[in-house]
């Protein structure tokens, strides 16, 4: 079934693996994940003209998961040996680890060492890493890291007003959902059938969400920050607050708690009382879903405004993100609060879900370009090995 080509691509998160397998001209050709490991775990597959499974399975940890997907695939025909290689996504490579990798020792101390910026996350790559490297020694893996294409930032982007001591180490501005922006620029020209647009505001709207400043395929400005919480309003964070907030709410209930409060109880959920679920929150129609509607627009657009001017102008728009390829009403919104640049959504385009959202009139594209994480670390991965 496979000629040693196909690229194992897996990404790991605090109690899941999602994978996939892409063969070498970058086509997905399976794809799966085992959720809530280390509880009530199931396992699920899907792809290569077979039908889907899902079942229940026992995943005490991210090993046995790993495991588990090792000997589904080769229940399939791609046992280890049958791979090129595994990719995996790294969330946080610090201001240090700003391309794709080989995953030596070296790298894999490097990556440690960045455990401290991404401590729900890192830590559960890098046991990934290790357990993948026991069960199948001989396959080569490699990492992408998710806030490696922010590094094109300057200095001055990067860089908080606080003294630089031993004190402040390591807190900078680094950005995340970079595997999603640096898909969206490989995409976007295959969809538009035209170059990359000079200057691309780029907008990643999921449970987490962020927009970032593309001028000439490069970062040059983002909206999340040292963590994934600063920004936009999200699913359950709170997006940017004034620190001396933030410093309060630590001060009255304890640092767990605060951390509670800003990451997994703010954003839509917090603002509507409701749900985190934006199309949840379309449907629902109370004046609460509303204002968090609302809300989420309000600041997309007022944050968006802040990287126009980092990159002095737009000329194109794109939606990528669950939100993002899903939501209408939101898209539309975010797009009309740019009418005085020129910009104008083709409204039937738009409720119909097209990749092309401009009217013939707009002095901005306006696109949906799909996210393809997944995609862009195979193709890094292959981009390493020398290609096909």
């Amino acid at each position: 079934m496979t000629n040693k080509a196909d690229i194992l691509v897996i990404n790991t998160g605090s109690s899941s693996i999602k994978f996939a397998i892409f063969s070498d001209e970058l086509t997905e050709k399976l794809k799966g994940s085992a959720v809530e490991i280390g509880g009530a775990s199931h396992f699920s597959i899907t792809g290569l003209e077979q039908a889907g499974t899902k079942q229940d399975v026992d995943l005490p940890d991210h090993r046995a998961a790993l495991s588990h997907i090792l000997n589904a695939l080769t229940s399939r025909g791609i046992a280890p040996a049958h791979l090129r290689a595994a990719a995996h996504r790294v969330v946080h490579g610090g201001p240090h680890l700003t391309a794709p990798m080989a995953l030596t020792q070296d790298a894999l101390t490097k990556i440690a060492a960045c455990s401290a910026l991404a401590p729900l996350h890192n830590p559960h790559q890098l046991g990934a890493i290790r357990a993948l490297s026991d069960l199948a020694p001989d396959l080569p893996q490699y990492a992408s890291f998710d806030t490696a294409f922010h590094a094109t930032n300057s200095a001055v982007a990067r860089r908080y007003a606080i003294p630089d001591t031993a004190e402040t180490d390591g807190i900078l501005r680094y950005g995340f959902h970079g595997l999603s922006y640096a898909s969206l620029c490989h995409a976007l020209p295959r969809i538009s059938g035209a170059a990359l647009p000079a200057r691309v505001l780029a907008f990643h709207l999921g449970n987490g969400a962020s927009i970032c400043a593309i001028r000439h395929g490069k970062s040059v400005a983002t909206t999340m920050g040292y963590s994934p919480l600063e920004g936009l309003t999200m699913g359950t964070r709170a997006g940017s607050i004034d620190a001396n907030a933030a410093l309060k709410l630590a001060q009255d209930h304890g640092i767990p708690r605060a951390r509670a409060i800003l990451n997994n109880e703010s954003g839509l959920l917090g603002l509507s009382g409701l749900t985190s679920d934006m199309r949840a929150l379309i449907a629902e129609g109370s004046s609460a879903s509303a204002f968090a509607i609302e809300h989420f627009i309000y600041w997309a657009i007022r944050h968006a405004g802040s990287m126009i001017a980092a990159m002095g102008g737009v000329d194109a728009m794109v939606f990528t993100g669950g939100i993002g390829e899903h939501a209408a009403p939101v898209r539309s919104g975010i797009a009309r609060g740019f009418g005085w640049l020129g910009a104008q959504i083709d409204d039937a385009a738009n409720a119909a879900h097209r990749q092309q959202l401009h009217a013939r009139a707009s002095g901005i594209g306006i696109w949906i370009v799909p996210a393809m994480e997944e995609r862009q670390i195979a193709s890094d991965a292959l981009t390493l090995m020398g290609g096909p």
